[in-house]
């Protein structure tokens, strides 16, 4: 039997606000009415979901992040502490645009780790297991399995799933320590080989 989720005495969880089992929301969150968290997930301390947000099953959240609405995070993501996503590419205090109509989505996908002090400009994907060096800005989509690092954020390698550096032959093929292969293809995107 699962275990429901825990809530730290000091965290905000609006009514309506959907949490699945085994996640854990630490001291000062706070989660808004229209957000969705999935199973196993950890949220530390100070994150702040706001309405709209999806956050998938075990991904791990560290401090001082804030996920605005238009942010989607798929299973396994890593959000390393106080990076930032944007919702907004021209905000203005005078002309506000803070509606959801002038959100722009940005989607996380399986896997992903973000870098701690990195950003992340609303409307990129990040790919399948792409990682984010700390202090990144990324300003464009990443590729699966790409590693990127820089203002602005360019790719710098190359990772398997578990987090080794792929180093490819001349055939574009490369195998990790524990003998999963992967493949780059003539446009540079790699992909694991079944």
């Amino acid at each position: 039997m699962e275990k429901p989720a825990y809530t730290h005495p000091t965290a905000v969880v609006d009514e309506g606000a959907q949490l699945g089992e085994g996640t854990k929301v630490w001291h000062f969150c706070h989660i808004y009415p229209k957000a969705v968290i999935g199973r196993h997930s950890i949220l530390g301390q100070n994150v702040m979901v706001a309405n709209g947000v999806t956050i998938g099953d075990y991904c791990k959240i560290q401090n001082n992040v804030s996920l605005y609405e238009g942010v989607i995070l798929e299973d396994y993501v890593f959000c390393g502490p106080s990076m930032v996503f944007t919702n907004v590419t021209t905000p203005r205090c005078l002309f506000p645009r803070n509606t959801s109509e002038d959100y722009k989505e940005t989607r996380v996908k399986r896997g992903a780790s973000i870098g701690a002090n990195a950003t992340i400009v609303c409307g990129v994907t990040l790919h399948e297991c792409a990682f984010v060096a700390a202090g990144a800005v990324v300003t464009k989509d990443v590729p699966p399995y790409a590693m990127v690092a820089g203002v602005p954020a360019r790719i710098i390698g190359h990772m398997c799933e578990r987090g080794e550096r792929l180093a490819f032959d001349r055939h574009g093929e490369a195998t990790t320590s524990y003998g999963q292969k992967y493949r780059k293809d003539p446009r540079g995107l790699v992909s694991k080989v079944d």
